[in-house]
C-alpha cells in the first residue's frame, strides 16, 4: 500500500483578546445545524399525509419522497467528508447550510411530486456535505478531554434527541400552519447558522491538498446507492424480490470492490486507519446498530398513539418530549463527567442495556393501556439510556484522528447512523408486516382483530428493537478500549473567534 506524509495544517492564530468563550459560541452554531440536519427526517415524514392529499400523488411516491433523501445523503457523505478535508470545513459548512436552506425552499413551493423529490435529493445532497463539516469542526475545536466531553455530550444529546423534535415540530407546522413550512422552517435555522457560523467558526488552513479518490468516490457512491436502495425496496416489495435483494447484494459487492481500491491507492477517500482502530470501529458499529434500535421506537410507537390511542400529530410530538428532556438531561450531564474519566465503554454499555430495557417495557403496551402508566415509563427509561450513548459514541468517532482525517471520520459516523436507519426501516418494517400477517391467519378480519394484529405487529418490533439494543452492548463490551479515549495527535487546535 502506498502512503504519504501528513499535510501540514496551520492553525490561526487568535485575535488579541481571544476569550475561551468563543468555543462555546461555535457549539452553539454547530449544534443549530446538527439540529437542522437530524429533525429533517422526522419533520417531513408527519408532513407527508398532508402533502399527498394537496398535492395528489400516489403512495408510492410518499415513499420516494423519504428514499430520495436517505440516497442522496447516504451516498454522498464520505464524499461530502473529504471534501471538508481537502477544501475546508467551515467554507463546506457554510455551503452545505446555504444549499440546504434553497433545497427546502424548493420543496416548501413544490406544485408536484417531481418537484418535491428533487428537492429532498438536493436536500439530502447538501446535508452529506454539512453534517460532517458540522462535527469535524466539533472535533478540532474541543480538544482539552473535560471540555470535549462537555462539547460532544451536548452536541450528541441534540441528535439523539433530533428525532423527537422534528415529529414535535412537524404535527404543530402542519395542523396550525402547513406542511409547506415543514420545509420553510429550515431557512430560519440556516440564516442562523450562517451568520454564526461567519462570525464564530475558523478553521485550519490546509497547505497540502490530496487528490481526490476518484475509482474510491465513485465506487462508494454506487455500492451505498445501490444497499440503500434495496433496502428500502424491502418494505413494498419484500426480501423476495429482485429489487430488494438483487441491489443489497449489489451494493455489498460494490463497497467490497472499495475497500480492495481504499489499501492500495495513495490518496483513499476513506483511510482505512480512520476505521481499523478500536474506539472508531466500534463507535460506528454502536452508532449503525443503536440506529436500528431507535427506528423502532419512533416510527411504531409513533403507530402506536396514534392508532390506538388516537392521539392527533400535535400530540403524538408532545409524546416524546420528555424522553428528549431525558437524553439532554443524562447526555450534559452523566455524559459530559463520565466519559472523559472512563471512556466510552461502560457508558456506552450501559446505555445500550437501558434502552434494552425500556424497548421490553414496550412490550407490555395493549389496546387500553394509558401515556402516562404505560409509555411515558419506557420513554424515560430509553431516553436514559440514549443520553449515555450518543455523546461518547460521538466522541469515540473523531478521537485520536488526525485533523487532515477528521472530515471523512465524521462522515463515517454519519453514514453508520444512515445505513442502520435504512437497515431498520427495512428490517423491521418486514417483521411487523409479517407479524400482523399471521396473526390474523385463519381469523375473522374486524376492527377488534385489526387492532390486535397492530398491537402484535409493535410488540414484535419493540421485541426486535430490545435484541439490537443488547448487541449494540456486546459490542460496547468487547470493541471499545478501556479508558479514556487518546487525546488530539495534533499539537495545535484550532482556534474560533
Amino acid at each position: 500500500m502506498t502512503t504519504t506524509a501528513e499535510p501540514q495544517l496551520t492553525p490561526v492564530a487568535p485575535p488579541a483578546g481571544q476569550k475561551d468563550t468563543g468555543r462555546w459560541w461555535a457549539l452553539v452554531v454547530l449544534a443549530l445545524a446538527q439540529l437542522m440536519v437530524v429533525l429533517d427526517a422526522t419533520v417531513v415524514n408527519i408532513a407527508l399525509p398532508t402533502a399527498q392529499h394537496d398535492l395528489g400523488f400516489s403512495d408510492s411516491g410518499r415513499q420516494w419522497v423519504v428514499t430520495g433523501y436517505a440516497l442522496a445523503f447516504g451516498s454522498l457523505l464520505l464524499l461530502g467528508g473529504r471534501l471538508s478535508d481537502l477544501i475546508g470545513r467551515k467554507k463546506m459548512f457554510l455551503i452545505g447550510l446555504v444549499g440546504f436552506a434553497l433545497a427546502s425552499a424548493l420543496g416548501g413551493a413544490a406544485n408536484g411530486i417531481e418537484m418535491l423529490i428533487a428537492a429532498r435529493a438536493l436536500q439530502g445532497a447538501f446535508g452529506a456535505v454539512l453534517a460532517p463539516a458540522a462535527l469535524s469542526l466539533l472535533s478540532i475545536t474541543f480538544t482539552e478531554p473535560a471540555e470535549r466531553g462537555k462539547a460532544f455530550a451536548i452536541f450528541g444529546a441534540i441528535s439523539g434527541a433530533g428525532g423527537a423534535v422534528g415529529l414535535l415540530l412537524g404535527g404543530v407546522l402542519t395542523e396550525y400552519a402547513s406542511w409547506r413550512w415543514c420545509l420553510y422552517i429550515n431557512l430560519i435555522f440556516a440564516v442562523a447558522g450562517v451568520v454564526g457560523g461567519l462570525l464564530k467558526l475558523n478553521d485550519e488552513r490546509v497547505a497540502n491538498r490530496d487528490r481526490l479518490d476518484w475509482p474510491g468516490i465513485v465506487t462508494a457512491v454506487l455500492g451505498l446507492v445501490s444497499l440503500v436502495y434495496g433496502l428500502g425496496n424491502a418494505e413494498a416489495d419484500g426480501w423476495h424480490s429482485p429489487k430488494t435483494y438483487g441491489f443489497v447484494l449489489a451494493g455489498v459487492i460494490i463497497l467490497a470492490v472499495f475497500t480492495t481500491i481504499e489499501r492500495r491507492v495513495a490518496h483513499p477517500l476513506l483511510p482505512l486507519r480512520v476505521v481499523l482502530d478500536r474506539n472508531r470501529g466500534g463507535a460506528y458499529a454502536s452508532m449503525a446498530i443503536a440506529g436500528i434500535g431507535m427506528f423502532g421506537l419512533f416510527l411504531f410507537l409513533t403507530y402506536y398513539v396514534t392508532s390506538i390511542l388516537g392521539f392527533t400529530p400535535v400530540q403524538s410530538g408532545l409524546a416524546f418530549l420528555p424522553m428528549l428532556a431525558t437524553v439532554i438531561v443524562c447526555a450534559t450531564t452523566l455524559g459530559a463527567r463520565l466519559t472523559p474519566r472512563f471512556g466510552p465503554r461502560p457508558m456506552v454499555t450501559a446505555g445500550a442495556l437501558i434502552g434494552a430495557a425500556g424497548m421490553v417495557y414496550m412490550t407490555r403496551l395493549g389496546l387500553h393501556s394509558t401515556y402516562a402508566a404505560d409509555v411515558l415509563p419506557a420513554l424515560i427509561i430509553i431516553g436514559f439510556g440514549m443520553g449515555l450513548i450518543f455523546a461518547p459514541v460521538q466522541n469515540a468517532a473523531t478521537s485520536g484522528v488526525k485533523h487532515h482525517d477528521a472530515g471523512v471520520a465524521s462522515a463515517t459516523l454519519n453514514t453508520a447512523q444512515q445505513i442502520g436507519g435504512s437497515i431498520g426501516t427495512a428490517l423491521l418494517s418486514s417483521f411487523a408486516a409479517s407479524a400482523a400477517t399471521s396473526y390474523l391467519h385463519g381469523k375473522v378480519p374486524n376492527a377488534q382483530t385489526v387492532a390486535l394484529a397492530s398491537l402484535h405487529s409493535y410488540h414484535t418490533v419493540f421485541w426486535c428493537s430490545a435484541g439490537f439494543f443488547v448487541l449494540c452492548a456486546l459490542v460496547g463490551a468487547l470493541v471499545f478500549r478501556s479508558g479514556p479515549l487518546a487525546v488530539d495527535p495534533d499539537s495545535e487546535p484550532v482556534l474560533t473567534h
